[in-house]
């Protein structure tokens, strides 16, 4: 079963991501924010990273970056969901490695369609 990180600073938000996820066979493990998160993957299997962008303490962005610092996570698909769709946001997540950009409300099934995409 494959694991994902969902990382965003909004418990209902949380919630509806866990419970989509949950409901499509994944093992969800949650984070408040981009340090909460960073600090779960040292000891958590992750496979795949789904954070928010605008949090408190670590934007998604910023995780991103020092998430890809390390050679355990130089694969693991990073996908960013937020409300933020500006060009120039969504360059700024490649450029810190981001390997997708889905803009919030999210669409349950699309979510699991690129998840089932990026996901090894």
């Amino acid at each position: 079963m494959f694991s994902i990180l969902a990382v965003d600073d909004s418990p209902s938000m949380r919630k509806m991501v866990s419970f989509t996820l949950s409901g499509a066979g994944y093992h969800v493990v949650e984070a408040v924010d981009g340090q909460d998160a960073f600090e779960k993957a040292q000891t958590e299997k992750i496979d795949l990273v789904l954070a928010d962008q605008n949090m408190p303490r670590l934007d998604g962005i910023g995780l991103t970056r020092l998430l890809r610092e390390n050679p355990k996570f130089k694969t693991t698909p990073i996908l960013i969901l937020t409300t933020e769709s500006s060009d120039q946001m969504k360059q700024a997540g490649r450029a810190a490695g981001a390997t997708g950009w889905l803009v919030k409300p999210f669409d349950p099934n699309r979510l699991i369609e690129v998840i089932q995409k990026v996901i090894r």
